[in-house]
């Protein structure tokens, strides 16, 4: 074999992966069609820790979310990447709200989140002055993460350990062999070269689904639905009013968490993202000026202070949704797909939130699943 192990795709997930796998593995392989890791998902997104809320008793979602908080923030202090633990409100504007932040606790009390308390008005009132809410859910342990020097340690620890990234190379092909596969690549030349790997990890993300399907895995409930999320930036000087992450109750079914308030490492602040589901998967990363109307007044329902000038187009951003308008919340697919007559593949579908904060902990999952 060319290669013990082939990552596919070099978005955080991927890259945490591969810098787990060369420390314990030789001839490591990441293949990226992008000419830099974290093109897609990686890098329009919230940049959130998120401390594990919402998600699902017992899921994958929920338990490398808070497994992976701990290791995240170790490992940012341990590799000096960028990193503020500063908090975040879950808050509830109607009686009606309060009710379902209490919910919320008790979800996060299951799944191992036991530093979350319930503010009244008076106690959100001194921690975020010119924030609206009846009663708030504080989460101490949610933070905020440069993402960009996240993944750019991981590539380091990769290359530093042996592992070798190729940029700029699309997998066209897979091809079960004997103890192994045949992986096809296309360079932006057009030109095309095959190897063989051991063991393949498909960490593909808003293409793992069509990834998997070469290698001849056909499931219709790990297709992809490409769900955008754009967002809108709150103008200078009011980004300096607000001093820790802000959120309204999620929306139904966990399709988003609503639009909420992300400060940045630079204190930058940023509003979003909604959720649209796009009616097929095309690259759409335009901001559409008219949903300004709509991020205005949604905020505004908390941010009493923001003015509808104060809002301009930022940025957007795609989830890797296996779960449809309308479904039940679904779970992270990481699975090694022996059973379906693909020993040494291994898929990892719908990696969206919180696949940033698990990256570490999906890893360390995603190692104890290689047959040795």
């Amino acid at each position: 074999m060319d290669a013990e192990i082939t990552i596919i795709g070099a978005g955080v997930v991927g890259l945490a992966i591969a810098q787990k796998l060369s420390a314990d593995f030789r001839d490591v392989f990441v293949v990226e069609k992008h000419l830099t890791f974290g093109q897609e998902t990686s890098s329009r997104n919230s940049e959130v820790i998120h401390a594990g809320l919402y998600y699902p008793e017992g899921s994958l979602k929920s338990r490398l979310c808070v497994e992976g908080k701990k290791l995240l923030y170790d490992f940012c202090k341990e590799h000096e990447v960028p990193y503020k633990n500063c908090g975040k409100l879950v808050v509830a504007t109607t009686s009606d709200e309060i009710q379902i932040i209490e919910g919320i606790q008790k979800t996060a009390l299951k799944n191992g989140v036991g530093d979350l308390v319930i503010l009244d008005r008076k106690d959100v009132a001194e921690l975020e002055p010119d924030v609206f809410a009846l009663a708030a859910l504080h989460s101490p342990s949610t933070g905020i993460v440069d993402t960009h020097l996240l993944m750019k340690s991981y590539e380091t620890i990769t290359v530093n350990n042996g592992g070798q990234i190729a940029y700029g190379n699309e997998v066209t092909g897979i091809k079960r062999i004997a103890d192994g596969y045949e992986i096809t690549l296309s360079s932006p030349g057009d030109d095309k070269y095959t190897f063989t790997s051991r063991v393949v990890i498909n960490s593909g993300g808003l293409t793992s689904d069509r990834i998997s399907e070469m290698a001849g895995l056909h499931d219709d409930k790990l297709k992809i639905t490409f769900c955008k999320g754009e967002y809108f930036r709150l103008k200078p000087p009011k980004n300096r009013l607000i001093n820790r992450l802000v959120y309204p109750v999620p929306v139904h079914n966990l399709e988003g968490i609503g639009i909420h308030v992300t400060i940045e490492m630079d204190g930058g602040v940023k509003l979003g993202p909604d959720v649209t589901y796009l009616e097929s998967n095309i690259y759409d990363y335009k901001v559409d000026p008219s949903k300004q109307e709509a991020f205005y007044r949604s905020v505004s329902k908390f941010l009493p202070f923001i003015g509808f000038d104060d809002l301009m187009p930022e940025m957007a951003g795609i989830r890797p949704k296996i779960q449809r308008p309308g479904d039940p919340v679904k779970d992270f697919y990481i699975m090694e797909e022996s059973r379906r007559g693909f020993p040494g593949f291994i898929n990892l579908i719908g990696i969206e939130s919180p696949g940033l904060t698990a990256s570490l902990a999906v890893a360390n999952y995603v190692r104890n699943l290689i047959l040795i």
